[in-house]
């Protein structure tokens, strides 16, 4: 028996359903904010994807050659494909926002919670270099996982450049800042200890190093820790660009109403070379051990690296499989309608075209409904019904057609009722 490829998996209807109900969900409130949908290519040329990857993240990359011996990868995440389209596409009105949601790949371990091919659903603004831009992604992330009944969740914020200063402030050497910056990020994945002696690689100072983990390890609500970080990098021209950012996106948060949400984490790093300033995640409190459910942050250099203009971006990407889980968790789907609503049975084939008529009105008017395609016998039909959740069974017989009318069973309390035809839409609808 031929299996999924290791790291991927089958989806079946039940499934599905779950999952496009959430896409929906997300699609729509990036539309509500003004975000518009772009698609590319699920594979673009390596050399792109090396432009601004680091070693880790290229030895993640499905690459392969073509027929004719092109070197090409499988997207491993949105944003150098939307790179490439602001460089080559100089027409785009400014700012341009856009979402795109799909899958991507990465070849990893996989393991229960982490897979080789995964949806993300991003959202970013191109041409916006006040923070204004990045608290609005951010109050689109939050609206997202409200619409999905998240409730209790937390933002984690920190910019790159106070990173950077902290991190020369320590005396790191700065030819190896990038991979120490990649380290850091996994401060919450390999823990403290793991972190430090990964570190003594690039600065042989034990030190240093515990005094570099003692101030990252500051977070806490943006009121408090803007004043203790002001005093810490006053005289820094990079650091307080950085605290200048953070201010402002703070400040911005209570008019977009996202405050609350809001940590200052000096320790979160986000792995990919190409951030420039503020970076985020987002945290399900009750199911922090699934690690973020989204992560972004501005990469104003990006664009420029790839033949456009120098371009400030920012952008955010929903981590859709662990979505989807923790929502199972929560049992949200327990309460949801999902699947086909209607059924319609005839008793024998000599109502069958009547059936098919009422079949199709009822499509007609937006109600999704089947009919049995087999011709089986009416405990049959109900038992397909039970099995595919429908919830409205509609059975038509001799008696219906001379009466004009239909009979309604709900397979919930296994009440029926007699409905006129002219009756039936409105019925279901109510």
């Amino acid at each position: 028996m031929f299996q999924p490829p290791r790291g991927t998996r089958d989806f079946l209807p039940e499934e599905m359903f779950k999952r496009n109900w959430a896409i929906d969900k997300i699609r729509k409130v990036y539309e509500i904010y003004g975000f518009e949908p772009l698609g590319t290519p699920a594979f673009e040329s390596w050399e792109l994807f090396k432009i601004k990857s680091g070693e880790d993240v290229i030895n993640q990359i499905y690459y392969f050659k073509d027929k004719a011996d092109r070197e090409l990868g499988l997207r491993f995440e949105w944003t150098a494909s939307l790179a490439r389209v602001i460089s080559s596409h100089r027409e785009l009105t400014m700012p341009f926002k856009r979402y795109a949601i799909g899958p991507v790949w990465r070849y990893e371990n996989p393991s229960e919670k982490r897979y080789r091919e995964f949806w993300q659903c991003d959202a970013d603004t191109i041409g916006v270099s006040d923070p204004i831009a990045d608290a609005e992604i951010l109050a689109a992330a939050v609206s997202c996982l409200k619409e999905l009944s998240f409730e209790d969740f937390i933002i984690k914020l920190n910019d790159r450049r106070i990173l950077e200063f902290l991190i020369e402030q320590a005396g790191f050497p700065q030819n190896n800042l990038l991979e120490i910056i990649r380290t850091i990020d996994k401060l919450d994945k390999i823990g403290i200890e793991s972190v430090t002696t990964e570190l003594l690689k690039y600065y042989d100072n034990i030190e240093s190093i515990v005094d570099l983990l003692n101030l990252l390890s500051l977070k806490g609500k943006p009121e408090k820790i803007l004043v203790t970080l002001k005093n810490a990098i006053s005289k820094n021209e990079k650091g307080l660009k950085g605290y200048n950012s953070l201010e402002k996106i703070y400040e911005y948060s209570k008019i977009f109403d996202i405050d609350s949400y809001l940590t200052i984490d000096l320790s979160l790093a986000r792995g990919l070379d190409y951030y420039t300033g503020p970076v985020f995640e987002i945290f399900a409190k009750e199911y922090q051990e699934y690690g973020s459910i989204a992560g972004g942050g501005r990469y104003d250099e990006i664009i420029g690296l790839f033949g456009g203009d120098p371009t400030p971006a920012t952008g955010i990407a929903l981590g859709f499989e662990r979505i989807i889980s923790i929502l199972d968790l929560k049992g949200i789907f327990n309460d949801i309608k999902l699947g086909t609503d209607v059924l319609v049975i005839s008793i024998n084939e000599n109502v069958q075209d009547y059936a098919i008529e009422i079949l199709q009105d009822i499509r007609k008017n937006g109600i999704s409904s089947i009919i049995d395609l087999l011709s089986r016998n009416i405990r049959k039909q109900l038992e397909y019904a039970s099995k595919k959740n429908v919830q409205k069974v509609i059975i038509i017989g001799e008696k219906e057609i001379k009466e004009k009318t239909v009979t309604v069973r709900d397979m919930i309390t296994g009440k029926q009722k007699n409905i006129k035809r002219e009756e039936l839409i409105i019925f279901l609808k109510s």
